[in-house]
Order: structure tokens, then C-alpha cells, then sequence
């Protein structure tokens, strides 16, 4: 397979794969130009075409981590709130800990948001359907979720000082209120 070849098949996945994973569709765009040169410059090297589609995905999945790596972005409210969680290493306790008071705390925004991240974060809506089911623009929509992450992403802050690794994953966090040790659903979410 050659890069137009693979450019057919796999632009449009890649693409909604990138942008529900990123702050905006001009990055989605930029990461998907990265990639397609990463593939480009490297297809030759590929022995087994069964391989192609896990190796693309592979190569998409480092560049959307190197992208938040670059911007420094802290992935804190943008997490997922209610996926059955694995237990892994890669998933500690602070994590889990501070999921629990997601849900609670999206319910404190106004409506407007609220229901924003409801139906996409928590639910299974895409922002198009959430214009359509709203009656309000596709960038209307874009907006109202983007605004309604960093609502969500203020009040997280607001509760709880952050710890970060290296690679910004949340590896622990203390209240910022009574001096406590660790906040708890009952701290963030009055």
C-alpha cells in the first residue's frame, strides 16, 4: 500500500479518532498532518501489511500524546468520568479518587453546560448531534463544551492541588480547603 493508498482508507478515522481526543479541530488537523508524514517518511519500513492499520493507530496515538506533552495540556477534566475503570497500573488511586467528584461537579455548572457535558463527556453524543438535539451551531456546540471543560477544570483546580509526573499524569492531590490531606467528594462537590 503507498501513502495516497493509505491517505483514502484511513484519513476520515483517523481524523474523528484524533479531534475526540483533542482541544479543537485545528490541532486535530495539525496532528493528522504529522502523522500522515510519520507514515510517509516510514511505510517502506513496515513488513507486514496486517500490521498497517494497528501501526497507524499506534503512530496517531504517540503523536496526540507528544501534542499534549508540547502544550503542557493537563489532561484533569477532560478525563472520562464514567468508564468502568481496569485496574492497571497505569491507573492510580488519585485518579479514581478524583473521578468519583467529577459527576458531582458538573452538576454544579450552569444549565447550559451542564448539559453540554452530560451528553457528550457522559454520554454518547457527538457535538453535531448535541447542535441538532440544542438547535444551536455546530461551533456553538464546540463552544459550549470546550467552555463547559474549562468550568469544569476551574472548579477542580479551585478544590484540590495537583501533582503531576513527568509526563502530567495526576500521580496524588490535597485539598485546598481545611488543610486536609486529600479532598473528598464531600469537598468538591459542595
Amino acid at each position: 500500500m503507498n501513502t495516497e493508498e493509505v491517505w483514502r482508507s484511513f484519513y476520515s478515522p483517523l481524523r474523528n479518532f484524533i479531534i475526540k481526543r483533542v482541544k479543537s479541530e485545528h490541532d486535530a488537523d495539525d496532528i493528522l498532518q504529522n502523522v500522515f508524514i510519520k507514515i510517509h517518511a516510514n511505510l517502506d519500513t513496515l513488513k507486514d501489511d496486517q500490521k498497517l492499520q494497528s501501526w497507524i493507530y499506534q503512530i496517531t496515538r504517540n503523536s496526540i500524546i507528544d501534542y499534549y506533552r508540547k502544550e503542557q495540556f493537563q489532561l484533569k477534566a477532560e478525563l472520562p468520568i464514567d468508564l468502568p475503570f481496569e485496574e492497571t497500573e497505569d491507573l492510580n488511586e488519585a485518579i479514581k479518587e478524583i473521578a468519583s467528584c467529577i459527576r458531582p461537579m458538573v452538576g454544579q455548572l450552569s444549565n447550559n453546560y451542564k448539559h453540554a457535558l452530560e451528553l457528550t463527556e457522559l454520554g454518547d453524543y457527538t457535538q453535531k448531534q448535541l447542535s441538532e438535539q440544542l438547535g444551536i451551531s455546530f461551533s456553538g456546540a464546540k463552544s459550549r463544551v470546550q467552555r463547559g471543560r474549562e468550568k469544569l477544570k476551574e472548579l477542580l483546580l479551585n478544590c484540590c492541588n495537583f501533582e503531576f509526573d513527568r509526563l502530567g499524569n495526576i500521580i496524588d492531590y490535597t485539598s485546598r480547603n481545611n488543610n486536609k490531606t486529600k479532598c473528598s467528594t464531600s469537598d468538591c462537590c459542595n
